[in-house]
């Protein structure tokens, strides 16, 4: 059988339809090694942003020259790795002839169907990796999901906790305050509750007169009092309660925003109640049997 030299790689390169100034590129940066490496350069470099710039070859850089043959069985019956003259053929008595253009074109064809096989191979390459950086990035867009997802539903039973706890702590404020103001009750009722009456003659009065008017003796309190927002609400006090009573009444039915302070006075006359006279009974501050208080801010 005939043994068929290579065209050289860059000869080869042109007939298969390559940029010259591409293909000169290639056997530079691959030092013409041969056809196969130069393909596979062109492949991986033909996105380079200077691909296409004017090339320079260096002065000890030969472009032409013999040709490495790849090592691969389509490609005749040459050695792998064994260099020829180009253009030439071996005849069985040893003396070269020029390769003619129909060797040439099957040389050629044979070189483009081994680029073929390459960028299919090279795509399906692509294509794996391409699949298996999906797959990554799917994995780790799950993973943040669920760390998100997480740390949003601790926050929320976090919150919850403590809103729950605020209740409770509210709550018990409340209860703390309505059992002091009842143990108040109680111990004025204890107090100022009762005693007996002393009997005395009942005085006699002139004729055609009648007893004077007695004094009534009243034992409630209706108190209206007066809102920092205009409104007002009214309710009834033991005359014996203390105008502390009346403060707490505010802080937990009125509308006044929770931890401001506030004070109470009365218009007509008008009077400032201090924080003594809060332990004052509402009856010894002339508050009964009805008066109307103003809350002001402190």
């Amino acid at each position: 059988m005939l043994k068929m030299a290579e065209l050289t790689t860059l000869e080869s390169l042109l007939e298969m339809g390559f940029d010259r100034n591409r293909a000169e590129r290639a056997v530079a940066n691959t030092e013409n090694q041969g056809i196969e490496q130069a393909m596979d350069w062109l492949m991986e470099h033909e996105n380079d942003p200077n691909i296409d710039e004017p090339f320079v070859p260096p002065a000890d850089n030969a472009l032409g020259g013999t040709a490495v043959v790849p090592p691969s069985s389509e490609m005749g019956d040459l050695d792998p790795g064994e260099e020829i003259e180009c253009e030439d053929i071996i005849n069985p008595d040893g003396t070269k002839r020029p390769m003619t253009e129909e060797e040439k074109r099957e040389q050629v064809k044979r070189l483009e169907e081994l680029m073929r096989i390459k960028q299919a191979e090279r795509r399906e390459r692509e294509k794996a990796e391409e699949i298996e950086r999906e797959k990554t990035r799917r994995k780790q867009g799950q993973e943040l999901q669920q760390i998100r997802q997480k740390i949003q539903d601790d926050d929320m039973k976090k919150l919850a906790d403590q809103r729950r706890k605020e209740k409770m702590e509210d709550k018990l404020a409340r209860q703390r305050v309505k059992d002091k103001i009842a143990r108040d009750r109680e111990e004025r009722a204890q107090k100022f509750g009762g005693g007996a009456s002393s009997s005395q003659p009942s005085p006699t009065w002139p004729t055609g007169q009648g007893p004077p008017p007695t004094k009534r003796e009243y034992d409630e309190s209706r108190i209206q009092i007066r809102m920092l927002d205009g409104t007002t609400i009214t309710t009834s006090f033991k005359a014996q309660e203390p105008l502390a009573a009346v403060r707490v009444y505010v802080q937990m039915n009125g509308n006044t925003p929770e931890g401001e302070d506030f004070s109470l006075l009365s218009p007509y006359p008008r009077h400032q109640y201090t924080e003594l006279d809060m332990e004052k009974p509402l009856k010894e501050l002339g508050l009964v049997p009805s008066a109307v208080l103003v809350v002001t801010k402190k």
